[in-house]
Parts: structure tokens; C-alpha cells; sequence
């Protein structure tokens, strides 16, 4: 079956697994970028598209539990196609460097999934003095997708399969109304629920203006943005995640 018929089934719900939704899909022509890969959601699809064949790079911060999670995979998939990179996404000189690299390897890319996500209840500037949460949800992967977004149109049209770039967002973001960009790092006033929501409420602005772009161009990519439930994850563990969520 291939990726662009499976994309068209309709028949799973919120219980159905990612083994499950993906079944009887082989993926071995196709690329895909995971930042956050090294535990949770980014883990877990890191594994499910390896036993597919997709070639998988992990886009991850911390190297080390990076290549634990690929040894990890290769032992109960031994033929998985995986990659480990290091990528800060609150640094945007290293989000530059990542996706200079990943250029320079001449490799094609089907799927971008921006997973990687980051909570805190203290107020941190990022090193560009950018108020973290915003920095690392938001505009980190803001930044990989426009470095990155002429290497997928090209694969798009080499391969005939349309391309999937997917902002892991949350319904979080319902706290946020508006994003008022001059008082991202005001800390006076700072609330981490807040914070957290606005750069939630950025990843599903920049995928619907990004998709309706995409449209306009007659591109063959889309660009979604979802909410992946409540799983318990490193995020959902951080401090003062879980009370907030009930506020």
C-alpha cells in the first residue's frame, strides 16, 4: 500500500495504536525527521516508522539517550533505518547548523514531524534571550521548517508522494487567545500555562498559514498541526504540568 492511499483511510480512533494505524504500509522509499525523538511520542513514532522502513533521523538534543533509543529499536527491529543528530531547538544557530548538515547529506525528506516540546513553571530565557517555551515549541521549529522546506518539495516532486510536515501542538492552547509578540519576555507578569499555551497557539497558526501557502503554490506537501492526548510523557511529568492542566 502506498503512503498516499493509507493517508485516505478513516477507520481509527483515539484507541487505535500507531502499529495499528500504520499496518500493511511500507515505507521504505520514504524520510523522515522526528525532533524530540529521544523518549516519549518522538520515541514511540521514531519505532513504529522504522518497523515500517521509513528512514528515520532523530533530531534530538541529548545524543547519548538518542543512540540508547536507536540501540533499543535495532534490538527488536535489527533491519531499522535510523540516524541520530543533535539539534537544540532553542538555539537557532543550532537549528541552522542541523539543517545545514542534513542538506549536505543529499538526502530526500518525506515527512517532518516537530515533536519536541518543553515545559518549565520558572521563566528561563533561551541564549538568543527569548523566552524558552516560545523559543524551543515555536520558533525552533519554525525556523527547521523553512530551512528545510525546499529540500521536501523537491523530494514531493521527485517521488510523486505528496509530503506531511506535522506541528505536534496540544489543546493547551486554548489559553492562550492571542500571542502579543512584545511581551513574549516580560517576566514580571510571566505564568507558565500562558507561556506554554502561546507557543502551542503558534504551531497550529504557522501549519494552517504554512498549509494554505503550500495550497497557493500547488505544492505537494501539507502541513497539519495535532493534539496527541494526554500521555504520560516527560512534559506531562515536568513540574507543575499536571496542576496546571486542571487550572
Amino acid at each position: 500500500m502506498r503512503f498516499s492511499e493509507w493517508m485516505n483511510r478513516s477507520c481509527f480512533s483515539g484507541y487505535s495504536t500507531a502499529e495499528e494505524v500504520t499496518q500493511g504500509i511500507d515505507g521504505s522509499a520514504l524520510t523522515a525527521i522526528i525532533t524530540g525523538a529521544s523518549s516519549g511520542i518522538g520515541a514511540e513514532t521514531t519505532r513504529v516508522l522504522a518497523l515500517r522502513g521509513v528512514h528515520v533521523i532523530m533530531a534530538v538534543r541529548n545524543t547519548e539517550a538518542g543512540r540508547n533509543v536507536k540501540q533499543a529499536i535495532l534490538k527488536q527491529i535489527p533491519t531499522a533505518k535510523i540516524d541520530v543528530m543533535e539539534l537544540d531547538l532553542s538555539s537557532m544557530d543550532s537549528v541552522r547548523k542541523f539543517a545545514s548538515q542534513y542538506i549536505s547529506l543529499d538526502l530526500p525528506l518525506n515527512i517532518l514531524i516537530n515533536n519536541a516540546g518543553f515545559y518549565s513553571t520558572k521563566s528561563i530565557p533561551s541564549k538568543h534571550n527569548i523566552e524558552l517555551h516560545f523559543a524551543t515549541n515555536h520558533l525552533g521549529h519554525f525556523l527547521l521548517t523553512n530551512l528545510l522546506l525546499e529540500t521536501m518539495k523537491k523530494t514531493a516532486e521527485k517521488s510523486k508522494e505528496e509530503g506531511r510536515i506535522i506541528n505536534v501542538s496540544s489543546v493547551a492552547h486554548h489559553y492562550a487567545s492571542t500571542i502579543s509578540f512584545d511581551k513574549i519576555n516580560i517576566t514580571s507578569s510571566y505564568l507558565d500555562p500562558l507561556a506554554y499555551a502561546r507557543s502551542k497557539l503558534a504551531n497550529i497558526l504557522h501549519a494552517n498559514e504554512l498549509a494554505r501557502r503550500l495550497k497557493e503554490e500547488g505544492v505537494s506537501i501539507t502541513a497539519n498541526s495535532l493534539h496527541p492526548g494526554v500521555i504520560d510523557t516527560k512534559i506531562l511529568r515536568s513540574e507543575g504540568f499536571r496542576g496546571n492542566l486542571s487550572r
